[in-house]
């Protein structure tokens, strides 16, 4: 990135990230019916609000929020109605924000002189598996609400776990191990940042997941399903496995570029396929009681598409999430075969921190959905 004259490109990143802030927070307040009621609300704070409270909608009506816990309340509400989960304007909102940030972290790398490689692309690995544990946080904070004895975390305070801020609440934890880690190496306090961001990561791991499973052990509300996790990671090792073989002698060119981190990805993506199949379609033979929807805008997709193409006894039998599962195996096998080779040459702090991103946006959100299914919450 190159801009006229003088100018710095990280200022150039900084002026542009506070101006967009300013601007919207500013027509908020002199627009509130229009621009936060209609959009910010309606779009992005609205489906957060909905899914703390554990509602099946949240409505905005004359300046004041109301949460609705059944399908025929909602239908009837009046005002802005909203559910949890994703629609098409904020996928596509935080994918302009996802890159603009990842531009912003690459012009930070540069001027940190980090130098990328797989060693760094592992030293984030447990971030990503952070990020979906604590969505689960929440899914127990929602389970405490319903059952009556109050959240553990109160609103608004616990939509700094829920999606999509959770996203920005992990850039920021993982940005902040990052130059940490970096400033003690260059001082010679630790050996290498890169051990250091990922001990970091390891440690807030091992805290979230160890209090779920102290509260799956304590609480009558949260149950323990094992064999979800297992055959979620099982299947997803070996899908990651057969295609590293399968590559190598078939089709070599296909990971040339990734090596491993490319198997790490298929691995990734397999995980989130796989507790989607299982959550929507399978939760009934582990008996777990509990019985999930789709949020995102492709997986509501691809379930009601099967849904009108497959028949009703194949349905029964198999379920209609499998598809989901064979897209992102696909999706993620094209991405490893386009990061080939010459874009590591050419820009390997680009390519190795969309690989980050694209490991991050399947992976996160299928150890939620294994975790939550595991926990029956």
């Amino acid at each position: 990135m190159e801009l006229p004259g003088d100018a710095d490109p990280a200022r150039a990143w900084l002026a542009a990230f506070f101006g967009g802030v300013t601007v919207i927070a500013a027509a908020a307040v002199a627009f509130p019916r229009r621009v936060y009621d209609g959009f910010l609300w309606r779009y992005f704070w609205g489906p957060v609000d909905a899914d703390a409270h554990g509602a099946n909608c949240a409505v905005r009506s004359g300046g004041l929020t109301e949460r609705l816990h059944s399908g025929s309340a909602c239908a009837a509400a009046d005002g802005i109605v909203v559910t949890p989960g994703y629609t098409t304007v904020s996928t596509v909102s935080y994918a302009v924000v996802l890159v603009f940030m990842l531009l912003g972290v690459l012009l930070l790398l540069r001027r940190l002189n980090v130098r990328m490689n797989p060693r760094f692309y592992a030293a984030l690995f447990p971030f990503m598996l952070l990020g979906g544990a604590l969505r689960v946080v929440e899914d127990v904070n929602v389970r405490f609400l319903e059952s009556g004895v109050g959240m553990a975390i109160p609103y608004p305070s616990v939509a700094l776990i829920i999606s999509p801020f959770i996203y920005f609440v992990m850039f920021v934890v993982t940005l902040s191990a990052l130059v940490a880690g970096v400033s003690l190496a260059r001082r010679e306090v630790v050996g290498s940042f890169e051990r250091f961001v990922a001990g970091v990561g390891i440690v807030g791991l091992a805290a979230t997941v160890g209090w779920l499973l102290y509260v799956s052990a304590t609480s009558r509300f949260v149950g323990f399903f094992p064999a979800i996790t297992v055959i979620t990671l099982g299947g997803a090792t070996l899908v990651a496995g057969l295609f590293w073989v399968l590559s190598r002698r078939y089709a070599p060119w296909i990971n040339e570029g990734t090596g491993r981190i490319g198997v790490l990805v298929v691995w990734g993506h397999t995980v989130d396929g796989i507790a989607n199949v299982l959550s929507l379609d399978w939760t009934e033979v582990f008996g777990t009681g509990q019985r999930y929807n789709s949020k995102h805008v492709v997986n509501e997709a691809t379930v009601r598409i099967t849904e009108s193409l497959q028949p009703g006894w194949l349905s029964e039998a198999i379920g209609t999430a499998w598809p989901f599962l064979l897209i992102k195996i696909a999706a993620a096998v094209f991405v490893v075969w386009v990061f080939n080779e010459e874009i590591f040459r050419e820009s390997p702090r680009y390519a190795y921190l969309l690989l980050i991103a694209i490991l991050a946006v399947g992976l996160g959100p299928g150890t939620r959905d294994m975790i939550r299914a595991t926990l029956a919450v």
